[in-house]
């Protein structure tokens, strides 16, 4: 990634000219897609993408400037680490994420069922460790949207550093406390410290398995255990058939950090089969389910030691890859 002041002072801005742009354009490209409708295939693929696309350049145009506008108000930038600018900040993000959660559901048919769980289980209350199944398009927005829209949770998330290459991504969560890691997952203790000071609404949230699901991966990463000498937990990952094997490594960093935090398990089916933009294409509209299930284990039932934490992990990974097994699409 280039360095951040020459992301702020030079990629956004240019990003932003760029928006405005095709934003300024769009009405043409929509009126193209509505003509060209009656010739495909009844589905209007070309619009609701077209339709999608205008309103996230729009979601991001919007948000530059209110974050500009932010950056200016709190002294530029003196203020922004204080409560009530980070505050400001996590409440534009909800609404980023529920207008773009909204027009998914009207433009692409997508829906949200969660079965099986406490409507609490993600109140606040205490600190919560939030890790999740990484499988499908967008599912990393939907748990945000879910901890900061259902539950009035301020998320600190650890994600790809490669997704600062969205302006407003970039813009927005490096004034949030989150931590953006290189590939490979990067160094554990980034993670440690960003689960540290957790406070009654804070939710750490973390996909330890490191990357998105697709066969592919899963076969590479029961491989890499096998060559690492670790044939026992490549075996328990080879049982697993809808997930990837967890890395201990941000998880067990997490919890030594955290010890007075819960810990939320998230299993979510429905974007499984959509690995590649043409599955996307050909699906439009996807009219489809997403079913979710959230478990809750008290900070005192989190097991101490380092090879009890490890067990425990693939303990309920076997529990989510059951679960998708159940509720997952044929």
């Amino acid at each position: 990634m280039p360095p951040r002041w020459l992301r702020r002072v030079v990629l956004t801005p240019v990003f932003l000219v760029v928006i405005v742009a095709v934003l300024l354009t769009m009405p043409v490209w929509l009126l193209v897609a509505a003509l060209c409708a009656p010739f495909g295939t009844g589905r209007l693929r070309a619009l609701r993408v077209t339709w999608m696309l205008a309103v996230y350049l729009l979601l991001e145009a919007v948000a530059l400037v209110v974050l500009f506008g932010l950056w200016v108000g709190s002294g530029f930038g003196l203020r922004l680490r204080g409560p009530r600018f980070q505050r400001i900040h996590y409440v534009l993000t909800g609404r980023f994420l529920r207008v773009l959660y909204g027009q998914a559901r009207w433009a692409l048919g997508v829906k949200v069922a969660v079965v099986g769980t406490d409507p609490d289980v993600a109140a606040p209350g205490q600190p919560e460790l939030v890790f999740c199944r990484h499988a499908g398009p967008g599912d990393s927005f939907l748990i945000i949207h879910a901890l900061v829209n259902w539950f009035d949770r301020e998320p600190r998330i650890v994600l790809k550093h490669t997704l600062q290459w969205d302006p407003v991504i970039d813009v927005m969560l490096n004034r949030l406390p989150n931590q953006f890691l290189t590939a490979g997952g990067g160094d554990p203790s980034h993670v440690a410290r960003l689960a540290t000071g957790l406070d009654d609404n804070d939710a750490l949230v973390l996909f330890p398995e490191g990357g998105n699901f697709t066969p592919t991966r899963r076969e590479r990463a029961i491989q890499r255990l096998r060559d690492l000498g670790l044939h026992a937990m490549a075996e328990r990952a080879a049982r697993m058939r809808h997930v990837l094997a967890p890395r201990p490594g941000g998880t067990l960093a997490a919890l030594d950090a955290a010890p007075e935090a819960g810990v939320i398990w998230v299993a979510h089916t429905g974007l499984d089969k959509l690995l590649t933009v043409a599955d996307l294409w050909r699906h439009l509209p996807l009219d489809l389910t997403i079913t979710m299930r959230w478990w809750s284990v008290d900070a005192a039932d989190v097991p101490v030691g380092h090879e009890q934490r490890v067990d425990w992990l693939y303990e309920w990974w076997a529990r989510i890859d059951a679960w998708i097994d159940q509720h997952g699409p044929a």
